[in-house]
């Protein structure tokens, strides 16, 4: 004989979709702080599906900010995955670059932190400590008084005060400026295209500013630069050297990767790279490909 539900379990149920949608509010702005603080994707939806099972045994009612709550999982959670990883990332090879993350117009306008997740801040970001990321970002991106961050990374609010002034010392000598004419940028793109299928070194050479610099990221696991490209001229000759070996087999499909112009590459269909590129005063000042197979699964 099966029961009806009794009264409480009806209120149980409201309660959990009623915590569910709250936890939803908070979805995007979990991401973008996870995704700032690591770098990869998929290790950030990760961190959320986490963060969403802690958030759903507990007991809601009893929780007087689920942001603030819902930030404080996630931020430890951030903090204990860079701890793990430590030593991959210093013993990897070549440069770090984030996950590429392809967003459309209607993403940016959802997340909240658009330039904090483009390819050249979190570049930036990777030079800060773990703590002074989480500080940072926990008190210029969602404005918590100094107090909450001590409760959260679990250190003095002095200490977070000295922290925060640390980072953000850093990040203004460091920050990268955008140009955010998005008709310049596309006609930047599709020129740097024309070229490379030209052939043209000079003209690619024009698109770039003078000390431009490339980074590429194989991870060991596929051909790149082991150490920065500088300056305009090795940056075009660079490319045309990649370009003329695949000539006829690649294809180039622009996108827009971490709030920056950028575009896919296939070859022979198969998915390559992802190239993105941080424009400043009407030039190409830095340019970031991923090549390493393993940060673009999730694209698959």
């Amino acid at each position: 004989m099966t029961c009806a539900p009794s009264h409480n379990n009806k209120i149980l149920l409201m309660s959990r979709k009623e915590a569910l949608k709250e936890f939803e509010r908070h979805r995007s702005d979990l991401f973008g702080l996870a995704y700032s603080m690591l770098g990869s994707v998929a290790v950030s939806n990760d961190i959320i599906q986490e963060a969403y099972i802690r958030w759903h045994n507990t007991e809601t009612d009893d929780i007087r900010s689920p942001k603030a709550y819902l930030h404080t999982i996630v931020s430890r959670l951030c903090l204990d995955e860079l701890k793990s990883a430590r030593n991959n990332r210093e013993t990897y090879v070549g440069p770090w670059l984030p996950e590429p993350l392809v967003t459309t117009s209607d993403a940016q306008q959802r997340l909240e932190v658009s330039e904090l997740i483009s390819t050249a801040f979190l570049v930036m970001l990777e030079s800060l400590s773990p703590v002074e990321r989480a500080v940072y970002l926990l008190r210029e991106l969602f404005g918590y008084e100094y107090a909450e961050i001590s409760d959260i990374i679990n250190k003095s609010e002095a200490n977070c005060r000295k922290i925060a002034q640390r980072a953000r010392e850093y990040v203004k000598l460091q920050r990268p400026r955008f140009s955010p004419d998005k008709e310049k940028q596309h006609e930047l793109l599709q020129s740097f295209k024309k070229a490379i299928a030209r052939g043209d070194v000079d003209q690619l050479k024009e698109l770039l500013a003078e000390e431009a610099v490339l980074y590429s990221d194989g991870g060991g696991k596929r051909t790149a630069a082991r150490k920065p490209i500088y300056g305009d001229d090795k940056i075009s000759r660079f490319i045309m050297g990649i370009a003329s070996k695949e000539r006829g087999n690649f294809d180039i499909s622009p996108k827009i990767i971490n709030n920056l112009p950028g575009f896919s590459v296939s070859v022979n269909d198969e998915l390559h790279g992802i190239w993105s590129f941080h424009i400043h005063e009407g030039k190409i000042s830095n340019i970031y490909v991923v090549l390493n197979p393993d940060k673009l699964r999730h694209l698959d």
